[in-house]
C-alpha cells in the first residue's frame, strides 16, 4: 500500500504577503488584497509550484473549494496539462452539482491527463456559507445526500448498464456517461478522501471512500482510537502541517513568528469566530485542544490553530525529529498525510529534501512505496 504525502495547492499572491512573507502588518487593507489574490488563479505561479512538488516527491496536490478561490476542477486541470506526473485531489462539495454531471467531469480529466485525479469530498462546515451556495441542509442531512451522490457516482463509474436512483436527494432515471474513467493502474474510479469526525461522517466513509481524513493528535492517541474504532475507508490519513529547521530552537522561532505580525490578533479573533460558528464537530475539537495545550507532543504544536485553523496542527523541529514523528503516524496506522506550510513552496521544498529521506529511511519503504520522483 505504502504512504502517500500530499500538499495544498499555493494560492496565488500567498508567497510574498504576511504570515507568509516579510513580517508585517496585515491590517484590512492587506487582508482584503490577501482575499483577492486567492480568488483569482495564477496559473505559471502554481505551475511551477506542481512542478516543484513533482521533485520534491509529493504524490498529488490538494486543490481546494470554498468561496473565496477559484472553481478546483477548472483550476487543476491547466495545472496538471503542465506537469507529469503529478496527481491533483479536487475539492467537491456534493449539492452543487448532480452526479452524472459531475462523473463526467472527473471522467474527462482523467482521460486528458492520464489518470491524474483523485477527489476530496466535502460536506461543508460552515452554514453561512452553505447558505450562499443555496444549500440549507444541516450537518447530518449533508453527509446523507453525501452518501447518496457517491452511491450514484460508483455505479456510474462502474459501467454496469444504465443507472436509476430514487433516494430522499437524488431521482434519476436511465443514466450513463459514454466517457470512461482512465487509470495507470486499470482502477474503475478514482480515490476518494472524505474528512470528519462525525458518526455520519465516519459511516459515510466506511462506506464510500477510499480514505479517511482527520486531525492530527498525539501518536499514541490516534493509535489508540484507530483500534477502538468500528469499521472504517481502508486507509486513515492525517491534515497537517510542518515546519522544520536546522535547529530545534530555529524551527520553533520560525513557527511562533507566525503569530507576531501586527493584526493577528484581530485575525485569531475573527478565525475562532468561524470555527466557533461552523458545525464540523473535528474543527471545533481541535480548536478546543489548542486553547487547552499549546504542545500535544514535544513535536506537535497547536499554537497556530486559532489564528490560522485546524489543519495549522504543526510538527515543529528538526527533519529528525519531525521524520520520527512522522514514523510514530506510520506505525500507529497512517498511510496518508495532507500537509502545508509557512510558506508553501519552500517548507515543501524543504520536506522533500531534508525529511522524506528520513521518514523512508525510518519507515523502511522503498522509494516506490513512499513520495520520491523516482515512484
Amino acid at each position: 500500500m505504502g504512504v502517500k504525502f500530499h500538499w495544498r495547492l499555493v494560492q496565488r499572491g500567498e508567497s510574498d504577503t504576511p504570515p507568509f512573507g516579510p513580517a508585517g502588518a496585515i491590517g484590512a487593507i492587506g487582508e482584503k488584497r490577501v482575499a483577492e489574490e486567492a480568488a483569482l488563479p495564477a496559473v505559471e505561479e502554481q505551475a511551477e509550484f506542481c512542478r516543484q512538488a513533482e521533485d520534491a516527491g509529493i504524490d498529488s496536490v490538494l486543490v481546494d473549494i470554498n468561496l473565496g478561490k477559484p472553481d478546483p476542477m477548472a483550476l487543476a486541470l491547466p495545472l496538471a496539462l503542465a506537469t507529469r506526473k503529478l496527481r491533483f485531489m479536487v475539492a467537491h462539495r456534493p449539492g452543487l452539482m448532480a452526479p452524472l454531471l459531475f462523473v463526467q467531469q472527473v471522467n474527462t480529466f482523467s482521460v486528458l491527463t492520464g489518470g491524474r485525479i483523485t477527489l476530496n469530498m466535502v460536506a461543508g462546515h460552515s452554514p453561512a456559507e452553505q447558505r450562499a451556495y443555496g444549500d440549507g441542509l444541516g450537518h447530518d442531512e449533508r453527509y446523507r445526500r453525501m452518501d447518496e451522490f457517491l452511491a450514484i457516482c460508483r455505479r456510474l463509474w462502474d459501467r454496469d448498464g444504465p443507472v436509476s436512483f430514487d433516494g430522499a436527494h437524488y431521482r434519476i432515471q436511465e443514466a450513463r456517461v459514454n466517457t470512461p474513467f482512465v487509470s495507470p493502474d486499470g482502477a474503475l474510479a478514482p480515490e476518494i478522501y472524505l474528512g470528519g469526525s462525525s458518526r455520519p461522517a465516519r459511516e459515510v466513509a466506511a462506506r464510500r471512500a477510499s480514505c479517511w481524513m482527520r486531525f492530527a493528535e498525539a501518536p499514541e492517541v490516534v493509535r489508540r482510537e484507530l483500534a477502538e474504532d468500528g469499521p472504517r475507508a481502508p486507509e486513515v490519513g492525517l491534515r497537517l502541517s510542518v515546519v522544520v529547521r536546522g535547529t530545534r530552537e530555529e524551527a520553533v522561532a520560525a513557527a511562533r513568528g507566525l503569530l507576531q505580525p501586527a493584526g493577528v490578533v484581530r485575525k485569531r479573533e475573527s478565525e475562532a469566530a468561524f470555527i466557533q460558528a461552523s458545525d464540523s464537530l473535528s474543527m471545533r475539537a481541535t480548536l478546543a485542544l489548542a486553547e487547552h495545550e499549546e504542545w500535544l507532543t514535544p513535536c506537535l504544536w497547536a499554537g497556530a490553530v486559532p489564528s490560522h485553523g485546524a489543519t495549522a496542527l504543526a510538527l515543529v523541529g528538526t527533519p529528525e525529529e519531525v521524520a520520527a514523528a512522522f514514523a510514530a503516524y506510520i506505525a500507529a496506522g497512517i498511510s496518508q498525510f495532507i500537509l502545508s506550510g509557512w510558506p508553501k513552496r519552500e517548507e515543501m521544498v524543504r520536506f522533500g529534501r531534508d525529511v522524506l529521506p528520513l521518514i523512508r529511511r525510518a519507515a523502511g519503504y522503498s522509494e516506490r512505496q513512499l513520495g520520491s520522483p523516482a515512484a
